[in-house]
C-alpha cells in the first residue's frame, strides 16, 4: 500500500497555494541542491511535488504513491506547453510527451488474468496530475526547471468508457506476450515486437522502448493531451455510440462504408444535412470530408480532432481523391516544423552531457509512430472532377510502420538537422533556360529555392507555405522565408494505402 495519507481538502490547500509558483519558489526543501553537480538528473519536477510541496521523502515503492480520504492514488507530475497562438488571446494546453505509467513485466502480467488486479490498472485508477509549464524551447539542465510554472492541478478517473477502452488495450499487449511464451522457445527473441507489431491495435496507450531495454506502458501524448486540454477548459463532444478498440470503430465504419458508399461529396452534403460554402470555383473545400465523417457518426462537430474519441486516441482525418486509373498525384500537407525542437540537444543520462536528440524522442519521431491517418477515399468519375462530383468509395486506416519510420521520415530529420545545425542552409534564385531569373507574376519577385529536402529526392519532404513571396516573416539562419512543413508525396501515399485492404 501507499506510505503517505493525506485528505482530500489537505491536498486542495497545499496544491491550491502552490498553483502559479515556480518549481524554484515551491522547493522549500532545497531539493534542487543535488542538481548542481547533477545536472543530468531526471525527474526532478517531480521530486519537489513530492519532497518540498508534500513532503515526503523519495520513495522506489511501485504501488500509488498516496493514500487520499482511505483511496490508493498515483501522482504523476508531468510538464505541459502553454501558448497563445499568433493573432489569438486564448491560451492553447497541450502535453509535453506521452506519460510512463508502470512497467511491462513479460513474466509478471501473463499471470494477470484480471485487469481491475493488475498493477496496470492499481496504477491509473486514481490519479492526481500536477502540471507545470515546461516554457523552453530546448531541452535545460534539470537545475533550470526551477524556472517552470506550476500551472495546477486535477485529481483524474477515467470515465467507464476510457477504462474499457484501457482494458481492451492491456489485454491486446498481456494476451501478445503470451503468445508469445507459448509458441517460442525463445521468447526473448520475440519480445521486441511489442512496442512495433502491437502500434496500430492500441487506442490509449503504447509501450516504450524496444526490448531488451525494459518497456513501460505509456498513455499517448495524444491521450494525455486530451485529458490536459479538458482540464483547461477545452470542450470536446462525446459520441452517441461508444467504440472500445480500433475493431469496434472499424466494424462502424465498415456500416458506413456499405450504407454510403457510391455517392457523391454533392449528395453526402444533401443526406447528412451539411450546409457547405462554395469557394470561387464553385467546389467545396476538402475540410467539407471532415465534417462529413463527424456527421456519419452522429457528431456535431466540424473538426474530427473536437471528438474526445479521435483526440484521445490521436486519428488524424486525410482526404484521398483517386484518378479514374486508381492514382494520387496530389502532395498532403503533414505539420508545421518547429526547427528549435527539430534541432535540440538532450541530457544524456549515460555521458552526463549534452548531446543531440535521438530520433526516437522528437516530435517527428512521435507524430508518424503515434498517430493514424484515417482516410475517407473518394475517387473522380473523370479526370479533374471537382471534388463535389467525387463518389465515396471507403475508408482505410493507415498507420507508419518501423521500417519506414525509420529509414524515409529518419533520413529527412537527420538531413534537416544537418542543414540548420551546420549553417549549410542556402537559398538560391531559380533561373530559366536562358539563363534570366524566374519572375513569381503574382508579386513580380524573384522565384527563391532552398536547399530543403524536396520531393524530388525524398518521399517525406519539406516545403515553405504563404501567401506570397512577399510576406516570408519567418527567418532561419538569416534567410527570410515561409513556414515550413512536412509533406508527404501523393505516390507515396499511393502506394502506402494499396498495401491496406478497405475497411
Amino acid at each position: 500500500m501507499a506510505k503517505h495519507p493525506f485528505t482530500f481538502n489537505e491536498l486542495n490547500m497545499i496544491l491550491s497555494e502552490a498553483t502559479g509558483k515556480t518549481l524554484g519558489e515551491a522547493d522549500v526543501n532545497n531539493v534542487f541542491a543535488k542538481t548542481i553537480d547533477k545536472p543530468k538528473i531526471t525527474g526532478i519536477a517531480g521530486d519537489v511535488v513530492e519532497q518540498s510541496i508534500l513532503g515526503y521523502p523519495a520513495d522506489s515503492d511501485s504501488d500509488p504513491d498516496l493514500i487520499v480520504d482511505g483511496v490508493p492514488t498515483e501522482l504523476k507530475t508531468t510538464g505541459i506547453r502553454v501558448k497563445i497562438p499568433k493573432g489569438k488571446t486564448k491560451k492553447e494546453y497541450k502535453a509535453k510527451e506521452p506519460m510512463s505509467i508502470t512497467a511491462v513485466s513479460v513474466n509478471n502480467i501473463v499471470k494477470e488474468d484480471d485487469f481491475e488486479d493488475s498493477r496496470f490498472w492499481h496504477k491509473l485508477e486514481n490519479l492526481l496530475l500536477v502540471y507545470y509549464n515546461y516554457a523552453a524551447p530546448k531541452a535545460v539542465p534539470a537545475a533550470e526547471y526551477a524556472k517552470f510554472i506550476i500551472e495546477g492541478y486535477q485529481f483524474h478517473q477515467f470515465s467507464d468508457e476510457d477504462k474499457e477502452i484501457l482494458k481492451n488495450d492491456w489485454t491486446i499487449v498481456r494476451d501478445f506476450i503470451r503468445d508469445i511464451q507459448a509458441n517460442y522457445v525463445d521468447p526473448c527473441t520475440e519480445y521486441p515486437r511489442i512496442s512495433s507489431e502491437l502500434r496500430k491495435q492500441l487506442m490509449l496507450i503504447d509501450t516504450a522502448p524496444k526490448y531488451p531495454n525494459p518497456p513501460r506502458f505509456r498513455l499517448k501524448q495524444s491521450t494525455v493531451g486530451t485529458i490536459v486540454e479538458k482540464h483547461f477548459g477545452q470542450k470536446l463532444e462525446e459520441l452517441d455510440e461508444t467504440y472500445s478498440s480500433f475493431k469496434e470503430l472499424d466494424d462502424e465504419l465498415h456500416r458506413l462504408t456499405t450504407l454510403y458508399k457510391g455517392h457523391t461529396v454533392r449528395e453526402l452534403l444533401e443526406m447528412l444535412h451539411i450546409n457547405a460554402t462554395l469557394n470561387k470555383h464553385k467546389d467545396v473545400s476538402k475540410s467539407v470530408t471532415e465534417q462529413i465523417i463527424v456527421k456519419m457518426l452522429g457528431g456535431k462537430a466540424k473538426k474530427l480532432s473536437k471528438i474526445d474519441l479521435f483526440s484521445k486516441a490521436g486519428i488524424i482525418p486525410k482526404t484521398i481523391v483517386t484518378t479514374t486509373a486508381g492514382t494520387r498525384t496530389e502532395d498532403m500537407k503533414l505539420f508545421q516544423i518547429d526547427f528549435e525542437e527539430w534541432t535540440r540537444s538532450e541530457y544524456d543520462s549515460d555521458e552526463g552531457q549534452l548531446l543531440p536528440m535521438k530520433f526516437d524522442q522528437s516530435f517527428v519521431y512521435n507524430y508518424f509512430a503515434e498517430h493514424q491517418f484515417l482516410c475517407i477515399v473518394f475517387q473522380e468519375s473523370t479526370d479533374g472532377d471537382k471534388l463535389l462530383d467525387n463518389k465515396f468509395i471507403g475508408f482505410k486506416r493507415l498507420a507508419f510502420d518501423e521500417a519506414f519510420i525509420n529509414s524515409t521520415v529518419k533520413k529527412l530529420w537527420e538531413d534537416v538537422r544537418k542543414l540548420v545545425m551546420k549553417k549549410a542552409l542556402v537559398e538560391s534564385t531559380l533561373y530559366k533556360e536562358d539563363g534570366t531569373p524566374q519572375i513569381n507574376k503574382k508579386t513580380n519577385t524573384i522565384k527563391k529555392s532552398l536547399n530543403f529536402p524536396k520531393s524530388a529526392e525524398y518521399d517525406v519532404f519539406v516545403r515553405g507555405s504563404g501567401t506570397d513571396s512577399t510576406h516570408k516573416n519567418f527567418v532561419l539562419n538569416g534567410i527570410h522565408m515561409y513556414s515550413q512543413y512536412v509533406w508527404i508525396k501523393g505516390s507515396t501515399m499511393v502506394n502506402l494505402l494499396k498495401a491496406i485492404d478497405f475497411i
